[in-house]
């Protein structure tokens, strides 16, 4: 027990003194120039680039089995400095600010390389492009004792970099950009632009297939060199310290010497399994050194310049050097330059050689596949031990035979000296050393509830139950509660494995109108105690409209429309719907935005982030709320500055009594109670009167003709009386007055 706790007190003084989050927030000034009377940046235009001899090469490439680097830019050899190019301005507060716009022709995104970053304490820099996406602040923790960085892509055909300086260390500072990379391909988005650029039989690794793998996925991390791609893994070594060694291919760094600005993306990861769908790819690295170039075995072997932070929960995986045959493996990696992936294979894996160097043969995939940009990603056993890493092969969805790994048995005694010796196999390491108590049921998320429920009055919620023991769980009771008063209780039975989750489907749930909270609790797993009962409950809010009348929200915005967003909250204060912020664009546009609402009243707030509006100098915005018969509801100028509110009604009062038009007839109206009804043609009608909230407080049938209804019950109000056939829906307002 003692020596865990000195080595856990270790590794948080080696985190401390190590670790670095590339960005960390903040805004630029220039994203905003023109109302902050600073003059435009100046612009440098680079070449354009054959994007079509460059997917020839690339194909050509793929189709000889060479899996990395998957390229998706052009790299330009530039020298920008902060002193031969852009220009500097300086704010009313004394601080410095040089700019520099890069405009690659058709390009869909840049990403940049830096010769030189020296950046003093208090400085800061930023990227942005024209729809307003910024990325940072960079600053002197971004790359610790070092001189060179580099960046992620950025998406658009011009960025801008921007450099401010304080007073307090005018001068200090020095930026040389040395490569500017033309992304002709989006990282994992096709053509189209749509999400997930990878084959279809690739699989998202937070599917039931990572659920074994959770620990060496946050391993895994997605690699940029430049104008390429490729994957590698953090690896553990013998004094299980945390040092951040890294294993990859020798074919993915070999010849490319820019190692000091890499970029190592840690868990970009799609949230759920399917559709897939993007992540933020803010937990990343910059640099590192080469320790090893083995081309035998294919592989490269790395020193990251940071360890990665806490927040990014890294895992160190185990590797074995046994050089047995495994039974099964399983790969980890980010093919196409997508969002991470996981394949397996349950044999035969069997020695190959490809090229020149050493391999262990994957004969077939049984689950995913490997693509160019999975280079370098490593292969596990089925003891979850790394045994090589990702040289080549044809494997593909269309061809799922044949990859090879670099065999790491044959690595071994190159990377000894680093790792240790400590006999044939390591297991992974954890930082956290977080042991789960022995028996926790979590419910980690409701779905299938929408904000707000339109024209229906039921829900079938889907909980999500995670198991955070130690052992497995067979048993949970699901307990689920509307506005804090139980409906049931849904017995789950199974096997459940530590870490693993399952979605449990719960009955219909019919709700009157207006707003509810759904409560749904885990208890008595496998019939005994929960030991942590803080994560056993999760809740929901939403509204429940029936009958819901659509809405549009029309909002004409200036050429800021990064600055705008909106609400519209009930009278209890619960968000009904919600917009922005949208890009900026030199001519403003208009988006219309459908919402469901019920006869009430409601605050629409207009924000701007400036404090500004939507106006003047910068266009003429307004807004505009319309029911489905296009009346105006609400509309107001862009004249404001941080916010404006105003309420307004979806009003029943102001529905048109259809007497004399073949509508309902209500006599007498104003009553005490006792009301005579007189309907169309048609029949038979089902009858609601609502209250002023939705709610029902009367139900009833009748036939044609006349039918006598007593309202005796109800308080004194006006209500909604709703009468509908198989054909038609009418509506007539009715007053109870005593």
């Amino acid at each position: 027990m003692t020596r865990r706790l000195t080595l856990v007190a270790s590794l948080a003084l080696l985190s401390t003194a190590l670790s670095a989050q590339i960005a960390f927030g903040g805004h630029p000034y220039g994203d905003k120039a023109e109302k902050r009377g600073m003059p435009p940046a100046v612009a440098v235009h680079l070449p354009a680039v054959d994007v079509a001899t460059l997917m020839q090469e690339d194909a050509a490439r793929a189709a000889q089995g060479i899996k990395g680097p998957f390229r998706f830019g052009f790299e330009h050899a530039t020298d920008y400095t902060t002193q031969n190019s852009g220009s500097w301005f300086t704010m009313p507060n004394g601080d410095r600010v040089w700019r520099l716009q890069l405009h690659c022709p058709e390009a869909l995104s840049i990403n940049l390389q830096f010769s030189n970053y020296v950046i003093p304490e208090g400085a800061r820099m930023f990227l942005y492009n024209e729809a307003g996406a910024v990325r940072g602040a960079f600053n002197a923790l971004s790359n610790p004792g070092h001189t060179a960085f580099g960046t992620a892509p950025l998406e658009g055909d011009r960025i801008t970099v921007e450099y401010i300086e304080p007073p307090a260390v005018a001068g200090q500072g020095s930026l040389a950009i040395s490569t500017v990379v033309h992304g002709y391909r989006l990282l994992g988005k096709g053509q189209d632009r749509g999400f997930g650029n990878s084959g279809p039989c690739n699989v998202n690794t937070i599917c039931p297939e990572g659920d074994n793998w959770r620990q060496e996925i946050r391993s895994v991390a997605h690699l940029v060199l430049g104008g390429g791609v490729c994957t590698g893994s953090l690896i553990n070594n013998c004094a299980n310290d945390s040092t951040p060694y890294f294993l990859t291919a020798n074919h993915c760094t070999e010849g490319n010497n820019s190692n000091a600005s890499w970029v190592f993306i840690f868990n970009w990861e799609s949230p759920v399994c399917d559709p897939t769908e993007n992540a933020p790819m803010d937990h990343s690295i910059t640099g590192c050194e080469k320790l090893l170039e083995y081309p035998p075995t294919d592989a490269s072997f790395l020193l990251l310049n940071s360890t990665p932070p806490a927040d990014f929960h890294p895992y160190y995986s185990g590797w074995d050097k046994s050089g047995t045959a495994p039974d099964s493996v399983v790969g980890i990696h980010h093919p196409a330059g997508d969002i991470k992936k996981i394949c397996s294979s349950h044999g035969p894996i069997i020695e190959g050689v490809m090229g020149s160097a050493d391999c262990w043969q994957v004969t077939q995939w049984h689950s995913g596949t490997t693509e160019p940009g999975s280079s370098g990603s490593a292969i596990w056993n089925q003891d979850h031990r790394i045994i090589g890493q990702l040289y080549g092969g044809q494997a593909s969805c269309n061809n799922n035979v044949n990859d090879y790994y670099g065999r790491f048995n044959l690595t071994y005694p190159h990377l000894e000296e680093w790792l240790g010796a400590c006999g044939d196999s390591l297991d992974g390491f954890d930082p956290e050393f977080y042991v789960p108590p022995p028996l926790d049921a979590a419910i980690t998320s409701i779905t299938q509830v929408p904000n707000v429920l339109c024209n229906s009055d039921s829900i079938m919620p889907r909980v999500t139950l995670k198991n955070n023991g130690l052992g497995p769980i067979n048993y949970v009771n699901i307990n689920y509660f509307i506005d804090g008063s139980i409906l049931g209780t849904v017995p789950w039975y199974g096997a459940l494995q530590p870490v693993q989750t399952v979605n449990v489907d719960l009955p219909a749930i019919h709700l009157a109108n207006g707003l509810h909270q759904l409560m749904v609790g885990a208890s008595n797993p496998n019939g005994g105690v929960d030991t942590n009962p803080l994560n056993d409950e999760d809740s929901v809010l939403f509204m429940v409209n029936s009958p819901g009348f659509g809405t549009v929200v029309k909002m004409n915005l200036d050429r800021f429309g990064s600055e705008t967003t909106w609400q519209i909250t009930s009278q209890e204060g619960f968000v009904m719907a919600a917009g922005g912020p949208y890009n900026n664009s030199s001519s403003g546009y208009t988006v219309n935005t459908p919402v469901c609402l019920a006869h009430d009243c409601y605050t629409f707030t207009v924000m701007d982030a400036v404090g500004d509006g939507m106006c003047c100098n910068y266009g003429l915005g307004n807004y505009l709320i319309a029911d489905s018969e296009s009346d105006t509801l609400l509309a107001g100028t862009g004249t404001f500055q941080w916010e404006v509110s105003n309420e307004f009604c979806v009003n029943w009062v102001g529905i048109e009594s259809r007497e004399g038009q073949g509508g309902l007839l209500v006599a007498p109206n104003p009553g005490t109670g006792r009301f005579t009804i007189s309907f169309p043609q048609g029949g038979p009608w089902q009858l609601q009167v609502l209250d002023a909230l939705g709610r029902p407080a009367w139900t009833g049938t009748a036939g044609s003709g006349r039918k006598v209804v007593d309202l005796g019950a109800v308080a004194n109000g006006t209500y909604v009386l709703v009468a509908t056939d198989a054909r038609q829906r009418q509506v007539q307002r009715v007053v109870v007055q005593r």
